[in-house]
């Protein structure tokens, strides 16, 4: 691109009230149609009520509208949220395969007479986002970004991802796959940080980021608004595989151990990255604090998680009680499941989508926290698989909660069981979390932390120690996931 043709393309706060989007106002001709089309995505946060305050918070214009299709890049302050939106531009009507897409259609303003849509199911709008990103530097608020050493190719056929819940991705041929995040926030995401930690570090578990994109913003520290990363085909997604090793009635003890051994080593590779700190009974009396406030709020929205109140909130008193001897806190996966690990040709497991719970602040998913979160999420993976299933097979999900434990202690040193109360704990904090997100989103899937929450309630067993042989496999590089379920 010439440097007269990157001017053209700029569009900084000054030119955007020139095109009727008005940076930190109204966004014009295009406002009612993005009131109607954000609250359908699949990404969007604010289902079910009527947007509010809707402005332009940054906007360029990666290909100008003349250039047909043009490529217009928003970030938007919805209702005090912050959505990044890559907008096609083109004259009306859209070509048939584009029609899916359609936002709206322009009648006035600098984009009059055209169409406005959805821009990542364009191909053509797709190959520019990798053609920016295999040559450093900024457009407008934008900076893209690489890591020097990587090969990236100059056209592979872009497509969409589909399924996913809170972003956006694309794949390039069979060589990388880029995702674009929704709702964004000041500071780096943990899906661009941790994995550079770990790719710094040597840790193989984790597809290594290989070129990335990210606003800058007046009085703001960056936003991380995109991360490309290898992808390879022929990895099975742990939650599909576990699925079908239930209806096959196979035995997925020898997968569960190999993945507590994986998961192990991001953990410990994450701990030398990155600071670690030693909780002390009052930061532990504030993790329990925290809790059981989700535990009362939970409860005020689930009726059914009423007559379990109490047994569950024993869990988190239990924890205030232990006074936090011993615990230590490090940088995590932060929302951990069978639906975030893949196991390749090979039969070793990766770790994906480092983002956290999106749901939370990004100050607080970028938070050091004990690794017991990430161990409870998947002991709770297992359970959802079991009871996915019919008829129910506790057994098989016992048999792997087990193994995975044992997987993960032969490479830590560390069984998570030998601390009950705190695993106990985070595996409560996590089935209500479930319950909440299952009330609102699925409620045929209410049962399934149900279940667990009537468990958890009651007074605390000795757990129970099965072993499996290990299975230890190579470490080799990954690739981000196919789509995942949520909670699984």
């Amino acid at each position: 691109m010439s440097e007269a043709a990157s001017a053209r393309n700029r569009l900084t706060a000054d030119r955007a009230t020139g095109l009727g989007l008005g940076t930190g106002f109204g966004l014009g001709p295009l406002e009612p149609m993005l009131r109607a089309w954000l609250p359908a995505q699949r990404w969007f946060a604010g289902k079910g009520r009527a947007i509010g305050r809707l402005r332009t918070i940054s906007a360029a214009e990666l290909l100008p509208p003349g250039s047909a299709p043009g490529l217009l890049h928003l970030l938007l302050d919805v209702d005090g949220d912050c959505y990044q939106l890559l907008l096609g531009i083109r004259p009306s009507p859209l070509p048939p395969a584009l029609a899916p897409a359609l936002i709206g259609h322009a009648e006035q303003g600098p984009y009059a007479g055209q169409s406005v849509y959805e821009g990542l199911g364009d191909p053509r709008l797709a190959s520019l986002l990798l053609e920016r990103l295999r040559s450093p530097g900024t457009l407008g608020p934008l900076r893209f970004d690489r890591d020097p050493a990587a090969v990236i190719p100059e056209a592979p056929t872009p497509r969409p991802l589909s399924g996913e819940q809170t972003n956006s991705s694309l794949i390039y041929g069979d060589s990388y796959i880029l995702k674009i995040f929704r709702r964004v926030g000041p500071g780096v995401n943990p899906d661009l940080e941790l994995p550079r930690a770990l790719a710094l570090a040597g840790c193989t578990r984790v597809p290594a980021p290989v070129a990335w994109y990210e606003a800058e913003l007046p009085g703001s520290e960056p936003l991380t608004l995109g991360v490309l990363q290898p992808y390879l085909r022929g990895s099975d997604d742990g939650w599909q595989l576990a699925l079908h090793r239930l209806r096959t009635g196979a035995d997925f003890t020898a997968e569960a151990h190999a993945l507590g051994r994986a998961t192990a080593e991001v953990h410990d590779a994450l701990a030398a990255a990155l600071p670690t700190v030693a909780l002390g009974p009052e930061q532990t009396a504030r993790l329990a604090a925290g809790m059981t406030a989700r535990l009362a709020a939970t409860a005020r929205e689930v009726p059914a998680l009423r007559p379990y109140e109490a047994g569950l909130r024993g869990a988190f008193d239990a924890l205030a009680a232990s006074r936090g001897t011993g615990v230590s806190a490090q940088r995590i996966h932060g929302d951990l499941h069978l639906g975030q690990t893949l196991r390749t040709m090979d039969g070793s497991w990766a770790l994906i989508d480092f983002e956290g719970e999106p749901a939370r602040p990004l100050a607080d998913r970028r938070r050091p926290e004990p690794a017991v979160r990430d161990i409870a999420g998947i002991l709770r993976s297992f359970d959802y698989a079991a009871r996915s299933h019919r008829p129910f097979a506790p057994a098989w999900a016992d048999d792997c909660r087990a193994a995975f434990c044992e997987g993960y202690a032969r490479t830590s040193g560390r069984d998570p069981r030998e601390d009950p109360v705190l695993l106990r704990a985070y595996e409560t904090d996590k089935a209500v979390y479930e319950a909440r997100y299952e009330s609102r989103h699925r409620p045929d899937w209410l049962h399934v932390p149900m279940a667990a929450i009537r468990r958890l309630s009651e007074p605390q067993r000795p757990p129970s120690h099965r072993t499996h042989p290990p299975v230890p496999g190579p470490a080799t590089p990954h690739h981000p996931k196919p789509p995942r379920r949520p909670l699984a």
